[in-house]
């Protein structure tokens, strides 16, 4: 097995910027994806809060980051990881493409949609069901969509959509929405857009393709039924950190603990991005978490010499 001085396992924002920031340092580093790089970030149209890049796709933005990262000379894997050993001095990553050696790690692994689990759902996941708008959105064109949830990923996506359906409706389970207060005013401004506030999603029906939501209203109890062809759920996040139970110390919800460092509770294996218990995740965080997390890594490498 190759002996590397780090190995990223996540190639989203966190990920490419603790490449970018430990292959200039000189580490021979490594970083598995099984997907194609970006992460998340990847799937959404347009960026606009991240400094320095307003109005160009999340797929370009972390290109340039993946452009960056090789240019200094990360390593790239594409490969799934099945299993860690962490707490030895040298790390053990077991990948669908072989074993690999590390002195230090950064855990990057992201966080996946949260699905609503309700009747219907699984059954119409491609035929109708998404939780990406970008990936999709076309597929709608003059057609009537949903979309779930009432945060900035939600809203936005709601706003993404209406270039082609002929309507979205906008479910909430509250009477306001969490978004931005920018982002919120370009959803009320589009006419496009109906709100169906104080309710939740309890039944996805239809035949070969999604048809139609039952939706109840929280506080009176009615339900009704609402004819869209595709629902796009935003409900939130959970971070992909099932292969880590035991290995490393997590949130009661999942989420890996961190220092300010980035560090974790076992020596020399440090959490950047959206797996780690944080206040924001943002791809701006992401990028910060990743230039610590490789900055502390290169420290405690220097010290273990």
């Amino acid at each position: 097995m190759e002996l590397y001085d780090l190995i990223i396992i996540g190639g989203g924002p966190a990920g490419l910027t603790a490449g970018l920031y430990a292959s200039r340092a000189k580490l021979k580093t490594l970083l598995i994806e099984k997907n194609l790089a970006g992460g998340q970030i990847a799937t959404t149209d347009l960026v606009e809060n991240y400094p320095g890049f307003s109005g160009g796709s999340g797929q370009e933005l972390t290109k340039i980051m993946e452009e960056q990262a090789r240019k200094f000379g990360t390593e790239f894997l594409a490969a799934g990881v099945t299993a860690v050993q962490l707490p030895e001095r040298e790390k053990v990553i077991s990948t669908t493409q072989g074993q690999f050696r590390a002195r230090a790690v950064i855990l990057a692994t992201g966080a996946a949609p949260r699905r609503l689990d309700v009747p219907g759902e699984a059954e119409f996941i491609g035929r109708g069901v998404s939780f990406c708008a970008t990936c999709d959105g076309a597929f709608y064109e003059d057609l009537p969509v949903m979309v779930v949830g009432g945060g900035d990923a939600a809203v936005e996506e709601a706003v993404y959509l209406t270039r082609f359906a002929e309507k979205v409706y906008l479910v909430h389970r509250r009477d306001a929405l969490r978004a931005t207060a920018v982002v919120q005013e370009k959803a009320f401004a589009n006419k496009k857009i109906e709100f169906v506030w104080d309710s939740v999603v309890k039944e996805i029906q239809g035949d070969e393709l999604l048809e139609r939501v039952l939706v109840r209203n929280v506080k009176s109890g009615l339900e009704k039924e609402i004819a869209v062809n595709g629902v796009f759920v935003y409900i939130g996040f959970l971070p992909n950190t099932a292969f880590l139970e035991g290995q490393v110390k997590l949130s009661d919800s999942g989420y890996i603990i961190t220092d300010d460092c980035m560090a974790t509770s076992v020596p020399g294996v440090f959490a950047a991005g959206d797996c780690r218990q944080k206040l924001l995740r943002q791809v701006v965080t992401a990028a910060g978490d990743g230039a610590t997390a490789a900055f502390a890594a290169e420290k405690y490498l220097e010290e273990q010499r």
